[in-house]
């Protein structure tokens, strides 16, 4: 069974005076652009069959924006992760699931996009090593089971920026 990853950095936040940064929302743009990446999903890539979230709210806020409907653990340790931490987190999915969504922040989701890449030399690849905007979707594909997906081994699908 072929593996679906996606890695979404949430949308863009607002900065209300005293809020500390894990409990930042969105901001208007945000939501905008998390719902178009939402629809995106829906009319791209096969149904999402689960959801890795940080506790973050903006993060939160954007999967809600979505409105994509699958069963989501709220992971804290996505908040600040490196490429190592997220990639244990992906080898940790439920074998049954071919599509996995995981939201979190920049720098962990481009740094895991570029390093389970198997090509640096596409336009994608390109794109995301130059800048993943809020909201941003990089698509990776896999040929074997999570519990074995390691750097340099999925194929970038696609990388979509929602405006």
């Amino acid at each position: 069974m072929t593996r679906t990853l996606i890695l979404m950095r949430h949308g863009k936040s607002a900065y209300p005076p005293g809020t500390e940064d894990h409990e930042r929302p969105l901001a208007p743009r945000g939501r905008r652009e998390a719902a178009l990446a939402g629809d995106w999903l829906r009319t791209t890539v096969p149904a999402v069959d689960a959801v890795r979230c940080s506790t973050a709210t903006r993060t939160r806020e954007t999967l809600a924006a979505t409105g994509i409907a699958a069963p989501v653990e709220f992971d804290a340790g996505i908040y600040g992760a490196e490429p190592d931490d997220l990639i244990e987190l992906i080898q940790m999915t439920d074998p049954a699931a071919a599509t996995l969504l995981v939201i979190g922040h920049a720098p962990g989701m481009p740094q895991t996009a570029w390093d389970l890449a198997a090509e640096h030399d596409t336009e994608d690849a390109l794109r995301i090593s130059r800048k993943f905007p809020t909201s941003a979707l990089a698509v990776l594909r896999f040929a074997q089971a999570w519990d074995e997906v390691l750097p340099g081994t999925g194929d970038l699908v696609t990388f979509h920026v929602p405006r």
